[in-house]
């Protein structure tokens, strides 16, 4: 029995017996079946295009795609040229390597526009090219915020004036573009208006006007303008004040009742009215020596007047025989009835005192701010507890009345409970029901995207493979139906034999019969062989 290799070079020897179109096709053959392999291969393992960048201009077009042409990187154009596809292997190594040079840079142009300024450039242009240039640098901060795609300023800068009157003051206005599905909150609103007001001398932060893709405006007039304004304000802050009660209250009963156990809702009445007063107290007089001395003034003054006299009787009415002297005038009396000492000339000493005191006067002046807690409202839902039963099961009691006591008390040191201020609390035991399982339709195996993505692949191979093996047998046939046609050599032992020579001259006087009735039958063909025969010698 022929071993494998036997086999094989037996073949390989009938290949030279071969004629040379059979050669040829035989080489043909298996040229196109390597071929055939190779884009077979090359099929299955095809990259898989992914986009790089889109919606490109022509100038980071052009730059992308030299970039590209330095790196290596193989790509495609797509969408009319404005957008380009890489294989999916190289989208975000490239977009990093991109994004080292500064690629794409997009439409809007920062202060690189004032590079290439030119010589004899007038004061306008270069305040037009200024502008232009900050307004790019905005939209360059105001896009790499997490929720923004993309962003346009546009700023209002008057020219300045040296008149007081005729000032005006700039104003911008901004179009922010969102990734679907994304929200700018009233504290990212606000930054954009303070971003772009430090960026521009004399801008205002209500002089920013900030509107999204759909045109509605996110920007709120800063200040108590209008009362339609200020009641958004009003509802975002009582939206926090509940929202924080609410959370205040359920953690601290959660580690009483357990997760999930416990909900609350807070109802706050607030007032935004903002009042200002001033008040003046005066308390009575008090103890004078413990008040306060403004001012004090003391005057003291003496004086001497003639006291009244004369001799008593009837010579009083008549004149004096002679004049009298000072000595009988103050001296003592010595005629009885005549003389006094009353004539001396008495003093008189008057004082007077004025003390001015300071009243104990208050003036308060106070300011209510806007947003006090006029009255709250609160309601507890707190879940039965749940106890296991001996054989695994689970049932739901009631609280306690002393438990519940216990967490009212809770929830009104939580909520800073007042009675005078009108609070209400009310706290409810009940059991929850239950949340119902809902079953989703599981997706059928056949329907899933994964799974038919790799019955996908599974079957691009499987064909690949298939038709690969198809061409494969189908020249393997062709090959041994050529090499078994192929004349095969005579052994020389086998005609050099004993038994093989009966067979040679059997089959030589077959081969004379043929040619003898032949001749009989058709001599002029015999005639013309012959004739040939001996023409060509």
């Amino acid at each position: 029995m022929a071993t494998p290799k036997q086999t094989l070079l037996a073949r390989f020897q009938s290949f030279g017996r071969l004629s040379s179109g059979q050669k040829l096709a035989v080489i043909f053959g298996t040229a196109a079946f390597i071929a055939f392999v190779f884009v077979a291969w090359m099929y299955v393992n095809r990259p898989e295009w992914r986009v790089l960048y889109s919606n490109l201009n022509d100038r980071d077009g052009g730059n992308i795609i030299s970039a590209l042409s330095q790196l290596n990187v193989p790509y495609k154009m797509a969408e009319g040229g404005s957008a380009i596809l890489v294989p999916s292997n190289f989208v975000y190594d490239t977009r990093l390597k991109l994004a080292s040079k500064g690629l794409p840079r997009g439409s809007v142009v920062g202060f690189e526009l004032l590079d290439n300024q030119k010589l004899g450039t007038s004061d306008f242009i270069q305040q037009v090219d200024y502008q232009r240039a900050l307004e790019g640098e905005l939209d360059r901060t105001i896009s790499s915020i997490s929720a923004i795609s993309g962003a346009r300023v546009q700023l209002a800068i008057p020219r300045p004036s040296v008149f007081v009157s005729e000032q005006q003051s700039p104003s911008a206005s901004v179009l922010v573009s969102l990734y679907p599905g994304r929200a700018l909150d009233t504290a990212q609103v606000a930054g954009i208006e303070r971003l772009i007001a430090a960026s521009v001398p004399q801008l205002k932060a209500n002089n920013v006007t900030v509107v999204d893709q759909n045109g509605d405006v996110l920007s709120r007039p800063q200040g108590n303008t209008d009362g339609l304004n200020l009641s958004a304000y009003q509802l975002d802050y009582k939206g926090q004040v509940e929202e924080t009660l609410a959370h205040r209250i359920q953690a601290i009963i959660t580690p009483i009742v357990g997760r999930d156990n416990v909900r609350a809702a807070v109802t706050a009445d607030l007032n935004f009215s903002r009042v200002e007063q001033t008040a003046e107290t005066y308390k009575p007089n008090g103890n004078p020596a413990d008040a306060a001395i403004l001012s004090q003034q003391t005057s003291e003054s003496t004086s001497n007047s003639p006291a009244p006299g004369g001799v008593v009787g009837s010579a009083a009415n008549q004149p004096p025989a002679q004049p009298i002297s000072a000595s009988s005038v103050t001296g003592p009396a010595t005629t009885s009835g005549t003389m006094s000492n009353s004539n001396v000339s008495p003093s008189s000493t008057h004082k007077s005192s004025t003390t001015n005191y300071d009243v104990d006067k208050t003036v308060q002046h106070s300011i209510v701010a806007a947003g006090a807690i006029k009255r709250l409202s609160v309601a507890v839902v707190v879940n039965y507890r749940a106890i296991a039963n001996p054989d695994g099961s689970t049932k739901l009691v009631p609280l306690s009345q002393a438990e519940m006591t216990e967490i009212s008390n809770l929830v009104k040191g939580a909520m800073g409970f007042d009675t005078n201020r009108g609070d209400n609390l009310n706290i409810v035991n009940t059991a929850f029901s239950k949340k119902p399982v809902l079953s989703l339709p599981s997706t059928p195996f056949y329907k899933n995207p994964d799974n038919i993505a790799l019955a996908e692949g599974v079957l691009k191979d499987l064909l690949t493979a298939g038709v690969v093996l198809i061409v494969f047998l189908s020249l393997r046939r062709m090959l041994y139906e050529m090499l078994a046609k192929a004349p095969k050599p005579v052994p020389q032992a086998a005609a050099t034999s004993p038994e093989m020579a009966p067979r040679r001259k059997e089959g030589y006087e077959q081969n004379l019969q043929a040619a003898k009735d032949m001749a009989r039958q058709n001599p002029s063909i015999v005639a013309n062989v012959v004739k040939d025969w001996m023409g060509n010698e």
